[in-house]
């Protein structure tokens, strides 16, 4: 069953195993493959793959033996590794960029943010940055970013969630009612403004605004129903999948 595998920096299996990665490999395992728990994982949709990321190392995958799948993962008992085994780290920034534009129009954006988001300048950077969380009116965010691990990949996913989550706003508002309606605006524009942040962000994700996140799309995902947010997040994928692929043809 073909799948997307993310690998750390290392091209070392990770949880001890310190196998090394290449492209024609087949790493096999004797076990009952079970999610999250044994086997050899991967995911059917790129962008889910990017959920499970232990870094920016992408390779499509050949998953065979018995295998369980659950909704957005996979896992077997072998992996080929067929081709990529490139560091996408800087497709993962423009997927941010083109994630953050899509929900652009969500918030009353400050010129240079709308710039960096356009044109990847990267000596719009830290005015994109400084200017967003003016916006937001949230300090914290400078420190989790000092503080964060350099890692461009969580910010690529933190955008892409956000472009989904407000790719709903209309369809909870249309499902729930005015007052429904309202509060998922609210999350969208947050949404927006999160977007634009992890876009402009080189590092990760603080662990717990992403609960929160994953809280209010999993509020939006109930008002608008499971067909819109598949929708949305189908969007995502094939954005990313289409990046993803040129650079594998570009570089090996």
């Amino acid at each position: 069953m073909k799948a997307w595998y993310f690998a750390h920096e290392s091209n070392k299996l990770q949880y001890g195993d310190g196998r090394w990665i290449k492209i024609g490999e087949t790493h096999t395992v004797d076990c009952v493959p079970q999610c999250c728990k044994q086997g050899l994982h991967g995911s059917l949709k790129l962008i889910d793959a990017l959920g499970y990321a232990k870094g920016p190392i992408v390779y499509r995958v050949d998953i065979k033996g018995k295998i369980d799948k659950e909704q957005d993962k996979i896992c077997g008992q072998s992996r080929t590794y067929l081709y990529g085994g490139i560091n996408i780290e800087k497709e993962l920034h423009e997927f941010s960029r083109w994630c953050a534009l899509q929900v652009i129009h969500l918030w009353n954006a400050p010129q240079v943010v709308k710039e960096y988001l356009k044109t990847g300048d990267e000596s719009l950077r830290d005015d994109a940055w400084a200017a967003t969380g003016a916006a937001a009116g949230d300090a914290s965010w400078d420190a989790a970013r000092a503080a964060a691990r350099a890692a461009a990949w969580a910010a690529a996913r933190a955008a892409a969630r956000a472009a989904a989550w407000a790719a709903v706003r209309d369809a909870a508002r249309a499902a729930s009612g005015a007052a429904a309606g309202d509060a998922s605006w609210d999350a969208a524009m947050d949404a927006a403004m999160d977007a634009a942040r992890a876009a402009t962000w080189a590092s990760a994700w603080d662990a717990a605004r992403a609960a929160v996140r994953d809280a209010v799309r999993d509020a939006a995902r109930a008002a608008s129903g499971d067909a819109a947010w598949a929708a949305a997040w189908d969007k995502q994928n094939r954005k990313f999948t289409q990046l993803i692929n040129k650079a594998i043809r570009s570089r090996t």
